[in-house]
């Protein structure tokens, strides 16, 4: 614990020797009591990590110690901020084992993505394939390859535990002809928690793919070594794995794969030298290349005080916490029926639960077997405090598969309408979307997820706003 002090009843080495148990409920207790405090339930974590009192506590006091300058400068404020942005950016590349990545910083993960999207040589005879199971901000790349030339596809989950269905993506990658190719797909689903198979990441490079990972939902509970998985793109948002500060991503580009981005324009900090009289410029040769105008500066520096924090606890052990919770939770939810014997909830995904973080989506049931509408668990679980999540989560290709929208159906909706919006569609087509989510993270205990179960048991033999479709 040579650099954090997690300000523990007990040293470091009594700390290692608690049960998993006591352990996070000391974490709890010293870091996040505001939750204990304000009587929260807090099962977003996929939404947005929290974040502990002690790295606010470091950060803000170097903030208050120190005088800090625009980084493109060689006077002493300025000089004090560039080191401080050298050490979180080797701090990232470290925490993720990235040697030969340039680390991108980028407002968030989305803002990752929309870089390579404007970057990627489409024109050139170029496809993205990707899958059914991906944020909006890795589906919305297929806007850009479109305008530029380019063609795209996409490849489906298996639904009945909602993994990458292998035969199709293989023949995907194997039948095309294209000269730039451009693989996209979750290393974890932000909906179901599925952890998607990184050996992909080789088989599509060994058959010419370029390979963009969205590692967003993955690295907050588990261990991303780029030695072992070398995909050509990852993207990451900061406050998923440790809460603060927001407003900060990274793309971390393998250096060999760097000049296939082909920057549009160029920005203030982004070249070595431009002319304005005349039509030339020479572009920066290294991450300085994206990070447009000014990064934070002032923000950067928590990035290494957030990891430090996690590599103090152990992503191993956050691991394993989390695994535990899931666990713990999913069987809980499973006995729970009305009088009648029907079901309470409908988990979707994996019913082991093997291979998933710590993230996982449901429906719930009347007793007469009718779905409720997810809004109305939202608002009933608000009541008691208890923070989920609710809707398509920025995801829809998984919740059309959950509720078995086919693609006449969706391509008569869209042709038939200028403009539209959620509760149109599930009008229009008679059919649920939506779902709830719940995710667990390192300041989650045993009680929270007690306090859950109970909640759900409390609507046993209740109707609530029996929707049209069952």
């Amino acid at each position: 614990m040579e650099n954090l002090n997690l300000s523990y009843k007990h040293d470091i080495q009594e700390i290692n020797e608690l049960s998993h148990d006591d352990f996070f409920n000391e974490l709890r207790q010293t870091e996040y009591h505001r939750l204990d405090k304000d009587n929260h339930v807090y099962l977003d974590f996929t939404g947005g990590n929290l974040y502990a009192k002690s790295q606010l506590d470091k950060h803000f006091s170097i903030l208050d110690e120190h005088s800090f300058g625009n980084p493109h400068s060689t006077n002493p404020t300025s000089m004090l901020s560039t080191e401080l942005l050298d050490e979180a950016r080797e701090a990232v590349i470290k925490f993720f084992n990235a040697d030969d990545y340039y680390c991108i910083f980028t407002q968030n993960a989305s803002m990752a993505l929309h870089l390579v999207a404007e970057s990627y040589p489409f024109e050139n005879n170029g496809h993205y394939l990707y899958c059914i199971d991906n944020h909006n901000s890795v589906n919305g790349i297929r806007e850009y390859c479109s305008r530029n030339g380019g063609s795209h596809s996409y490849f489906p989950v298996n639904f009945d535990d909602l993994s990458i269905a292998n035969d199709e993506l293989i023949s995907k990658l194997s039948e095309s002809k294209a000269q730039n190719k451009l693989l996209a797909f979750p290393a974890q689903s932000n909906v179901s928690g599925v952890k998607h198979n990184l050996n992909y990441i080789k088989i599509a490079k060994e058959l010419g793919w370029d390979v963009i990972l969205d590692a967003a939902a993955f690295v907050p509970t588990s261990i991303l070594d780029l030695k072992e998985h070398q995909p050509d793109f990852v993207s990451v948002s900061f406050y998923k794995i440790f809460g603060y500060p927001t407003g900060i991503g990274c793309l971390l580009v393998k250096k060999s794969s760097f000049e296939k981005l082909k920057k549009r324009w160029f920005a203030g900090g982004t070249v070595n030298l431009v002319s304005a009289k005349t039509p030339y410029f020479y572009l920066a040769e290294n991450h300085e290349r994206f990070e447009n105008g000014t990064v934070n500066y002032l923000g950067i520096p928590a990035i290494k005080i957030g990891l430090d924090y996690i590599r103090e606890i152990g992503m191993q052990r956050i691991n394993e916490r989390v695994n535990s919770l899931m666990t713990y939770l999913y069987h809980n939810l499973k006995l729970l029926e009305h009088s009648n014997g029907i079901c309470q909830v409908n988990i979707f995904g994996p019913s082991d639960r093997q291979n998933c973080g710590g993230t996982m989506i449901m429906t719930f049931n009347n007793p007469d077997g009718s779905k409720i509408q997810f809004e109305k668990i939202e608002e009933l679980a608000n009541s008691k405090k208890i923070s989920v999540r609710s809707g398509c989560f920025c995801n829809p290709g998984l919740d059309e598969t959950n509720n078995c929208l086919t693609i006449d159906e969706l391509t008569n909706y869209f042709s038939n309408h200028n403009n539209g919006n959620y509760f149109d569609m599930i009008n229009s087509l008679q059919k649920m979307r939506g779902a709830i989510r719940v995710s667990v993270g390192l300041a989650t205990t045993k009680k929270d997820i007690d306090t859950f179960v109970s909640f759900v048991t409390e609507l046993k033999d209740r109707t609530i706003a029996v929707s049209a479709f069952a």
